[in-house]
């Protein structure tokens, strides 16, 4: 529990949490070798280098202060030094060492010459570029100015091996993102096809990539066919018997019309049609499974139809449509029978019945709403599944519900990459029922 916080922070795809396993390795490598190695290392060379300069100096104030100026120069000259002879000065005695704060190894050039000659007045390696400058004082109220080039007491060119870690580290970084892109495309074209089939499209796909990605990519393509052998079962199976009802159905009908007036006639002709209603219903179950191609269409329009459909049965429905719509990549058949099945459960149970129609960048939302007895919360997820009939808060025998209207909507709606959601009508005070579908690409997958 202490280190939830970090999930917050983690990346939650595949390709990133990949990314930072190969980043975070490669940087602290860089890190450790950078610190622990290459600091040590110049912090050695620079330290011998030191040591001999400062014999160096030391052997040129010894010539200096036994035979003078002159051969003292000629020493120093000679040693790629240059000495300067001058009288002690009041700045001299409170001059303090200065190096530049991105000076790796200042500190220990400093620490070091100090160490070989103690009576070191000053040493300043900022003044001049490139340069180091010492004071050393000598007799007769007199000091020596030695100057010489800092890679005497420096690694040379020290910055190449960090230029070229970084390089190496950057390029292999490279090689290893495009080598996991490679891997990782595999993976996702099998969650394209995954969630395709989910769905309910059928899209090309063959196992690729790693002996684990290909077993995991076969495992779906036996887990979809029999899927869809199973659902071709059930869509057969309730096809065959609503379509062998209707002749036996259809004669039963005809034989009553055909009848005299007689007591419990009537009864038996409302059974028969309810039985009809049913079929229907069962049918339209089965269609549900069913996929239609993809159009463009004006989602306003597929409402309007819907309404004309109801108000030429006698019904009425209350149209709240957005003045410009754009055209989106819809099933209209499959998403005109949905919004009929909830136009038409509003309006066995209320009375005012309203089509609304918002349309997003991402999803196109149609909502009807009605003033009847409503969902209580709790049975909103029951009642979109097939066969579940609430009669606490419908009463079933107002139309002969089945359970099947909701559960074929909500079909239609997964179909498009949406879902159908329930809640309660703050205009009406009824059920408010939501069809969000996805914006869908021409081939039929949700944006």
């Amino acid at each position: 529990m202490r280190w939830t916080w970090i999930k917050k922070w983690m990346p939650r795809g595949l390709y990133g949490r990949a990314a930072l396993i190969l980043i975070v390795p490669i940087v602290t490598v860089q890190l450790v070798v950078s610190i622990a190695y290459l600091q040590r290392y110049f912090e050695d060379v620079t330290q011998q280098l030191s040591v001999g300069l400062g014999l160096e100096i030391e052997e040129i104030a010894n010539v200096l202060a036994d035979t003078g100026p002159e051969a003292a120069t000629d020493l120093a000259r000679a040693l790629a030094i240059d000495l300067q002879v001058r009288g002690l000065e009041p700045l001299d005695a409170g001059r303090e060492d200065h190096w530049l704060w991105h000076d790796l190894t200042g500190g220990h050039v400093v620490y070091t010459l100090r160490g070989r000659l103690p009576s070191t007045l000053w040493i300043d390696l900022s003044s001049r570029p490139r340069w180091v400058e010492m004071a050393v004082p000598l007799e007769e109220d007199r000091i020596g100015v030695f100057s010489f080039r800092r890679d005497r007491i420096s690694a040379s060119n020290p910055h190449q091996l960090f230029v070229i870690m970084i390089l190496t580290g950057g390029v292999m970084t490279a090689v290893a993102f495009l080598f996991l892109r490679n891997q990782l495309r595999p993976i996702r074209r099998l969650a394209r096809a995954a969630d395709a089939f989910g769905k309910g499209n059928h899209i090309a796909y063959k196992p690729s990539g790693a002996l684990e990605v290909r077993a995991a990519g076969n495992a779906f393509l036996d887990m979809r066919a029999r899927i869809e052998r199973q659902i071709e079962q059930r869509t057969l199976m309730l096809s065959g018997v609503s379509h062998d009802l209707r002749t036996p159905l259809t004669r039963l009908k005809l034989g009553l019309s055909l009848m005299e007036a007689e007591e419990g006639k009537d009864e038996l002709l409302q059974d028969v049609q309810e039985m009809e209603a049913l079929l229907n219903i069962f049918l339209d179950f089965t269609r549900s499974d069913a996929q239609d191609e993809t159009e463009d269409v004006d989602p306003c329009q597929v409402a309007r139809d819907v309404a004309a459909k109801v108000g030429r049965a006698g019904g009425a429905v209350e149209l709240v449509l957005p003045e410009d719509a754009p055209l989106v990549t819809l099933r209209p058949d499959a998403l005109a029978r949905a919004l009929g099945n909830l136009v038409s459960n509003a309006q066995r149970y209320g009375s005012r019945v309203r089509l609304s129609v918002q349309v997003t960048d991402r999803a196109t939302r149609f909502s009807v709403e009605d003033d009847g007895p409503g969902i209580p919360e709790k049975d909103r997820e029951a009642a979109l599944r097939p066969f579940e009939r609430l009669d606490k808060s419908r009463n079933p025998n107002e139309g002969g519900c089945v359970g099947l209207g909701l559960a074929i909507v909500n079909d239609i709606a997964r179909s498009h990459g949406g879902s159908l959601r329930l809640s309660q009508s703050e205009d009406f005070g009824g059920l408010r029922a939501d069809l969000v579908v996805a914006r869908m690409r021409g081939n039929g997958q949700a944006q």
